[in-house]
């Protein structure tokens, strides 16, 4: 790897940076606006909904410039909306503007990987790219957990700025991270690889989008790859926001305290994308299959732990099972896009599928959250016993949990078996 994919790198952290602190802080912001709780999956759904609502428009965006420039463009409709929350938007209109920004930059991030580097290191390029998104992940939500937070917003106190809350404070240094990432953008190499005129005609990019998504499921390994890596992140969007309520009503954790339990996560997806990286090859990617059913087995087993230190071991395994299985697929995925379509459309269709299924999965967890869930106390896992013991049945937050963990495994073993399917009939090579 030279040092035009290191400064992809870069721009990618920075990026993902400051997506991730603004997550956190505008729920901090939301708190202290007396928010209803639901508002919170909300927030997620929010950004989430501009990658389906765009997809027919963003790879082909990405496709007629240089990817470098597409993407400082989007950092600079991500700081626009991270302004809009700090002159009184709504957080929810605030932060879907961040994820306008988001849903274009995503073709630009993944399609300059696939035309900056030979087939055979896109494996080894996910596993670095993934992990430095995941340390991203690590260090924007402690980032945004520190900066939102009650000693920062203590410090403030004694300050000039004692007129700002710790959640604003937040906002201004992320738009000073999101500067930066523009201006990382900038050095970004353009690449010999011809751009294709873009179409400002609605009807003809949804028609040629939509004959992208059917190539795309049609094809035996981009099937499979996609089914997985849509599974994948409308699982994972959904476990922040359920890793965060089991550490408030299982660990007794503050909101700043959870979110290290989603740091904790990031830390091993990022040493499972690094293992995946150095021993998966790409012609292996399906192999990694059962590592997915493990991580729903896991999930479930949440409920079985309250001792803080087991259960940040825990959260480090889920962490490392999920980036194992997902880099390879996702590798596998983007040579069958860039195959079939070009870097940028394949791109396109594969952040639509994926976020439709963010949006599914984090908008049911929301209406349950909404109508479901029990009130936070100061002893919810001696309720949670109690529950157990007098009623017989499951507390609405822990069925919540029982049923996320049993439909991810169930998924992923019928994955595997079509996978055995295809394999049998010559699809694909085992």
């Amino acid at each position: 790897m030279n040092r035009g994919f290191y400064t992809i790198l870069a721009a990618q952290f920075l990026s993902a940076l400051a997506d991730n602190a603004l997550f956190i802080a505008a729920l901090a912001l939301l708190k202290v606006q007396e928010a209803p709780a639901w508002h919170q999956s909300m927030l997620l759904w929010c950004f989430t909904v501009s990658y389906v609502v765009l997809a027919p428009f963003a790879g082909s965006f990405a496709d007629s410039m240089h990817k470098g420039r597409a993407m400082m463009l989007c950092n600079g409709i991500k700081l626009f909306g991270c302004i809009g929350m700090l002159v009184g938007l709504p957080p929810l209109l605030a932060y879907a503007i961040v994820g306008f920004g988001a849903a274009a930059y995503s073709p630009a991030k993944y399609g300059i990987i696939t035309e900056y580097l030979p087939h055979e290191k896109l494996v080894a390029a996910n596993g670095w790219l993934e992990g430095a998104t995941v340390s991203a992940i690590i260090f924007g939500t402690v980032l945004g957990g520190q900066l939102a937070g009650p000693n920062v917003g203590a410090w403030l106190a004694t300050t000039p700025l004692s007129f700002l809350s710790a959640p604003v404070f937040a906002i201004v240094v992320l738009c000073l991270i999101y500067l930066a990432a523009g201006w990382v953008n900038m050095y970004i190499p353009k690449l010999n690889v011809e751009l294709k005129p873009i179409h400002f005609d609605p009807s003809y990019l949804i028609r040629e989008f939509w004959d992208c998504v059917v190539k795309l499921w049609r094809d035996p390994q981009g099937q499979l790859s996609l089914g997985v890596t849509t599974l994948f992140w409308g699982a994972g969007a959904t476990m922040r926001l359920v890793v965060i309520n089991w550490a408030i009503l299982w660990l007794g954790f503050s909101l700043e305290q959870a979110t290290l339990m989603i740091a904790v996560v990031a830390v091993g997806t990022a040493l499972g994308s690094v293992i995946a990286g150095k021993f998966i090859p790409l012609n292996q990617a399906f192999r990694v299959l059962p590592a997915g059913v493990a991580m729903g087995f896991m999930v479930i087993s949440m409920l079985f732990i309250y001792d803080v230190k087991l259960a940040a071991f825990q959260m480090l395994v889920v962490g490392a099972l999920a980036g194992f299985f997902v880099v390879p697929l996702n590798a596998m995925l983007q040579h069958r896009g860039h195959m079939l379509m070009g870097a940028g459309h394949s791109i396109a269709v594969q952040n639509f599928n994926e976020n439709l299924g963010i949006l599914v999965m984090v908008g049911a967890h929301a209406m349950l959250v909404k109508y479901f869930s029990t009130p936070l106390t100061d002893n919810m896992h001696g309720q949670a016993l109690a529950y157990f013991q007098n009623l017989g049945g499951i507390p609405p937050m822990y069925g919540i949990i029982i049923g996320f963990g049993l439909l991810l495994s169930v998924l992923m073993l019928i994955i595997m078996h079509r996978y055995k399917r295809g394999v049998a009939a010559g699809l694909m090579h085992d």
